[in-house]
């Protein structure tokens, strides 16, 4: 019998799943403080998170039973990767279910900056009628730098082409010729730089890319162009990039992710007319919290039955035997 605890909200195609397994007891209480977490770990052989819980080295330590810690979604910022190395604990996520809805929202940020949208709908609900104010500009024809060339890079990348934009890439990960078949060549962080109109973030947050958009990167960059980040918040420097929205060397931002998430107060991108945040909703659909639902669940049942190991982000643990 396995007992699997889920402090955070999993889409109820996920608890279904749990509930139909034989030799398995959960407790799902979906919205649990740190203390309540730790107190119920003990019991555990895996613990199912979504981005509100944080599993660091003394919840580890605390749950001396724990075989796998599943994320429902790709980030697993939130979980010391080492520690549970160290502790023998198997870190897998679903990398699958949010590519679409990501990709979705990152191409319509990019249509909110390029229009003017939200500005546009605030004034229209006051009951102005500014048309002479928000001239836009069109994708067509445009070049779209992508930074990060995964799953939803090559998702961006799709939308772009139908739009009839150019599209390039930056990925130090891929092989040289990974958007060869859809015509994106990669190339060099300044050639994205130099000749990007608009550039989309999806690379994975690590110590080494931390504030990597900063002020030196800005300067590389085309006088107007416009950011899109849905991807990491740790990517951006933001008070840099309030400063390049301010100068106009950036025309216009569009960021679902934020270096503190709720955001701080006195933020600087907050109040600036060219920055359109929204609150982390990239896998904020009823299709991506079903698939990623169902796709953890799938892999800690695997583990913990079958010993199957998919998409485990600490293979080191593997190692150990």
């Amino acid at each position: 019998m396995y007992h699997i605890l889920i402090p955070d909200n999993l889409d109820k195609a996920g608890l279904n799943m749990l509930s139909a397994a034989p030799e398995v007891t959960v407790q799902a209480a979906a919205k649990m403080s740190r203390d309540e977490v730790l107190s119920a770990i003990p019991n555990a052989q895996a613990l199912i998170i979504r981005s509100a819980t944080t599993v660091d080295r003394a919840m580890l330590e605390a749950a001396p039973h724990l075989k796998v810690v599943g994320r429902a979604g790709v980030g697993v910022d939130n979980v010391d990767l080492k520690a549970a190395t160290d502790r023998g604990v198997i870190v897998m996520n679903a990398p699958d279910g949010n590519t679409n809805a990501t990709a979705e929202l990152a191409f319509g940020l990019m249509l909110a900056l390029a229009r003017h949208i939200p500005a546009a709908s605030g004034l229209m609900h006051v009951g102005k009628w500014e048309k002479k104010a928000f001239m836009g500009v069109e994708l067509k024809g445009k070049t779209l730098g992508l930074v990060g060339f995964g799953r939803v890079g090559k998702a961006v990348a799709k939308r772009a082409l139908a739009f009839e934009m150019s599209v390039i890439a930056y990925d130090p990960f891929m092989p040289a010729d990974a958007g060869a078949e859809m015509g994106v060549p990669l190339v060099s962080l300044d050639e994205l730089y130099a000749h990007a109109d608009f550039i989309s973030l999806h690379a994975v947050g690590t110590g080494d890319n931390k504030g990597m958009i900063g002020a030196e990167a800005f300067a590389k960059m085309k006088k107007g162009v416009r950011i899109i980040n849905d991807s990491r918040g740790s990517l951006i420097n933001e008070a840099a990039l309030a400063e390049a929205l301010k100068s106009g060397q950036v025309a216009g931002a569009a960021l679902d992710v934020f270096n503190h998430e709720p955001l701080e107060e006195g933020n600087p991108l907050v109040g600036l007319p060219n920055a359109i945040l929204t609150p982390h909703l990239g896998a904020s659909t009823v299709e991506a919290q079903d698939a990623v639902a169902v796709q953890i669940v799938e892999n800690v049942l695997g583990a913990l039955f079958r010993g199957e190991y998919r998409n485990v982000v600490n293979p080191d643990v593997l190692k150990k035997g």
